[in-house]
């Protein structure tokens, strides 16, 4: 099953790859994965020192791997921290067009049918100017707010790849479908808080999210829904790698699915840190 563009774009993890890669990189029909097979005139040491041969690895295969994906994956990442450093000390200006670039990167990404390294390594970098300056601004005036979202972060990553590994926890066609529906509404919701900012209808800091209702905040209840919503994202993300491992996928789809961890989890890190900065405002007021 394959919901993120990113994915759907990539024939690794749709229906097309199964029969353009087979059931997996363990595969022993043909290809690398093939097992070696008498030749006529080859001498008794020759075959023998062929069948002593280690299997081919993935890596030899050139076929996707859980391991090559870590690696993806953490390179992207390191390069989302120096572009998050960087974001931190520099003036506004910077972590906006980053904003901007880090926005169309992302759009180049998702409906690139092929994955490039440098694009995905590209948006990283931008997306961590963007989030390296708002997390400085909202540390300005929150102090430490930005060590709790990061454990925040981690914690439900952690607490999600658990029951991800543990078979507890599917992406199944009725959830993704509630998924999408829930999605476009917070989209939505988000575009109508904005302009009410924008033409002063509501003059607090967060919009309709400021807003109290039975003395709770209304952004720390949908704060905490979009989070839920965030976590059954990445279930999505680590079920396409998964899909693409079996398939035995091309090493080059691990950077597909870098990708969308990166953005799954800035999405994630950025909701949580809005919430506790909707949870420190109400409390000082």
């Amino acid at each position: 099953m394959a919901f993120k563009p990113g994915f759907d774009q990539s024939p690794a993890f749709n229906d097309a790859g199964r029969n353009a890669w087979g059931a997996g990189a363990g595969s022993k029909q043909g290809g690398w994965g093939q097992t070696p097979q008498p030749t006529a005139g080859m001498t008794p040491e020759q075959l023998q020192y062929m069948y002593d041969r280690p299997s081919a690895s993935t890596v030899d295969t050139d076929r996707m791997s859980y391991e090559d994906t870590i690696v993806k994956t953490l390179m992207a990442f390191g390069v989302l921290i120096v572009g998050a450093v960087a974001g931190w000390n520099l003036p506004p200006v910077v972590w906006i067009v980053g904003a901007i670039v880090g926005f169309v990167l992302a759009l180049v990404n998702t409906f690139k049918k092929k994955p490039s390294a440098g694009l995905v390594l590209a948006y990283a970098f931008f997306e961590g100017l963007f989030v390296g300056g708002i997390s400085s601004a909202y540390n300005t005036m929150w102090d430490g707010i930005v060590t709790q979202a990061v454990f925040g972060t981690l914690g439900v990553f952690f607490v999600t790849l658990l029951l991800f590994r543990s078979g507890k926890v599917r992406a199944t066609p009725k959830a993704t479908r509630f998924f999408l529906v829930a999605i476009v509404g917070y989209m939505a919701f988000s575009l109508v808080n904005l302009v009410l900012m924008w033409t002063g209808v509501t003059n607090t800091a967060f919009g309709l999210l400021g807003v109290t209702v039975f003395g709770i905040p209304l952004g720390v209840v949908i704060g905490i829904f979009v989070v839920v919503m965030a976590a059954y994202s990445l279930i999505l993300d680590f079920d396409q790698i998964k899909t693409g491992v079996q398939r035995g996928a091309p090493r080059v789809y691990g950077w597909t699915a870098a990708f969308g961890l990166i953005v799954t989890l800035v999405w994630l890190y950025l909701e949580i840190l809005r919430i506790l900065a909707i949870i420190a405002s109400s409390s000082r007021n």
